[in-house]
């Protein structure tokens, strides 16, 4: 009987911390131009632990600066959190919010990873684009965080030192 009454008062409180979220409104409003501050963290119920989270955004747009024409690219966001975890709607809303963003592919990528340490603080995250080649070249940014911790700064330096595209994301064979 005890182990019921907590289920529900976690229960309680959960909802309770999401009533003011996006999160399942029957309305969405998409927004026109880039929106860092749509971005919405909830509390991580376990930041004792060490866990990964991954995104995978297929339909990642944004326009080329320099033309106007439209970049599309998948991103992948792989994230360890502490006490702040990114809700996935407000995430795709921000991610969507690109679409009319003038920046070359290696400064949106810089920015996500950027908005995303802002937002929650994590123990370490990486932001990995593949964006569909162009003009016969492909680009591949890659962006990545860690608190100045030596655990989480050993994974940032390994990561970083064995990037290669398709390494931490998706086999380049599946994707072309």
């Amino acid at each position: 009987m005890a182990t019921k009454k907590k289920t529900k008062s976690k229960t309680k409180t959960r909802s309770g911390e999401l009533k003011t979220f996006k999160l399942g409104e029957a309305n969405t409003d998409y927004p026109t131009t880039y929106a860092p501050e749509i971005l919405e963290a909830f509390d991580n119920k376990n930041p004792k632990s060490d866990a990964w989270t991954t995104f995978v955004c297929t339909e990642f747009t944004s326009l080329c600066p320099k033309t106007s024409q439209p970049d599309f690219a998948r991103i992948y966001i792989n994230y360890i959190a502490d006490k702040k975890m990114v809700e996935s709607k407000s995430l795709k809303l921000y991610l969507f919010s690109f679409r009319n963003h003038g920046d070359f592919h290696e400064d949106c990528v810089q920015k996500i990873c950027d908005d995303l340490v802002s937002l929650m603080n994590p123990k370490f995250i990486e932001v990995i684009s593949e964006f569909t080649p162009r003009g016969g070249i492909a680009i591949y940014p890659y962006a990545s965080y860690a608190r100045k911790v030596k655990k989480y700064q050993m994974v940032k330096d390994h990561r970083f030192m064995n990037y290669a595209p398709g390494k931490y994301s998706m086999d380049l064979s599946k994707i072309y």
